[in-house]
């Protein structure tokens, strides 16, 4: 049966994690993995959560199956922080959402619905955009294509580009875009920007489909769902996807949501009866702990408040970083330029330099990140900067 598989390549992010554990360098660092880091460079359970937790523990009675939709006051609460209180489109009965395994969950939903609702479908992805976006549609049988999104050279987003490249789209194409904190650039889209791109769509009559993984982690809960609220409230059909993985610290837990607005209320009921066909067929049920979690942390004003100060306080901590790193950058006189690190949002940026320059970083120096010079921001702490800018300073010289 098994003879004729071959063995595929392995994931290069996770093959660089086990690099980096199995380095005995002490100065090493890693600023690959995707995950949040506080000044000990540690991933905490956050306050609330913890908090969540214990009330969980003593209130929780049966680990019986949720409903195939997910957790009311989960999704009540998601939907609320996503597009907000009175938002237009919650109102009207036109958006529906339902609970799935973490943000890749969701975006894997979703394409499944978007392939049974169009033959030979096509989705335009950023250039570039996170690495398994391509994956998870093409899988779903969706046809990929893409949009020119991030200059490397001028460490900037080619706009006109970009608008150029989707009004040549057709009409019913989906237009996948990051709600904030676009992964791996750290480019975000202006308010203004996004009005130039709402109107595109809603000229040529796209589909948008929005990943919202970073919420306030950009700029603030609500800013950073700017694109989303703006979209939503422009154009008849839209898809989001949202993660609790980031804000709310909830990796493993695997606590996501997908959000589909459609015309009529008769169209929501029809996709939500499509949506829990196909979660029947991969993984049957939603996990339970982080919603139920997220749930208590939404709907109670306290543990919400708290979670929102926690929130406010990796953003700070990611924005504090980005600028420390661009003026030690400057003060080393390396004769480059670094200050973009310190314009863009969330926690991934480019560095610029070359895959040479990168493997030297790792080989010599023990500091780790993806070969395109992606680098987790939240991975540099106030022990570790100095090493890391002379570092790269000494690697920029050799070039």
């Amino acid at each position: 049966m098994f003879e004729h598989l071959e063995k595929l390549s392995d994931d290069s992010l996770l093959g660089l994690m086990e690099l980096y554990r199995n380095d005995d360098n002490p100065l090493k660092i890693d600023l690959g993995v995707g995950v949040y880091k506080d000044e000990t460079l540690h991933t905490p359970v956050l306050s609330s959560v913890k908090l969540a937790e214990e009330k969980l523990l003593r209130t929780e009675d049966s680990k019986v199956y949720l409903p195939p939709v997910g957790v009311t006051g989960f999704l009540e609460g998601m939907s609320e922080l996503v597009f907000g209180e009175r938002h237009e489109a919650r109102r009207h009965g036109r958006l529906t959402s339902v609970q799935t395994p973490g943000g890749t969950g969701a975006l894997r939903l979703a394409a499944e619905v978007l392939s049974k609702s169009r033959d030979n479908a096509r989705i335009w992805l950023s250039d570039p955009s996170w690495a398994n976006h391509e994956p998870l549609m093409r899988s779903a049988g969706l046809d990929c294509s893409y949009f020119p999104y991030y200059d490397y050279e001028n460490q900037s987003i080619q706009f006109d580009a970009m608008l150029e490249t989707l009004n040549g789209a057709a009409t019913g194409d989906i237009v996948l875009l990051h709600g904030c904190c676009h992964n791996p650039s750290g480019a975000d889209l202006t308010e203004e920007q996004w009005d130039a791109v709402i109107d595109l769509i809603a000229e040529k009559r796209l589909l948008p489909f929005i990943d919202i993984a970073y919420q306030g982690f950009g700029v603030g809960m609500d800013e950073d769902a700017y694109g989303v609220r703006k979209m939503a409230s422009r154009v008849p059909e839209a898809v989001f996807a949202s993660s609790c993985s980031k804000n709310f610290g909830l990796y493993r837990e695997r606590t996501g949501t997908v959000f589909f607005l459609t015309e009529t209320e008769e169209q929501s009921e029809a996709v939500r009866s499509q949506v829990l066909a196909i979660a029947r067929t991969m993984h049957s049920m939603p996990p339970a702990h982080g919603a139920l979690l997220v749930d208590l942390i939404l709907n109670d004003q306290q543990l919400r408040n708290l979670w929102l100060r926690e929130v406010d306080e990796m953003r700070e901590r990611i924005n504090g970083l980005r600028k420390l790193f661009a003026r030690r950058m400057a003060d080393a006189k390396v004769g480059r330029d670094f200050s973009f690190i310190e314009k863009e949002n969330g926690m991934f940026s480019f560095l610029g330099i070359s895959p040479q320059q990168v493997d030297l970083l790792q080989k010599e120096y023990s500091i780790y990140m993806a070969d395109t010079s992606r680098i987790n921001v939240a991975g540099i702490n106030r022990e570790n900067i100095d090493y890391l800018v002379s570092s790269l300073k000494t690697v920029l010289a050799q070039d």
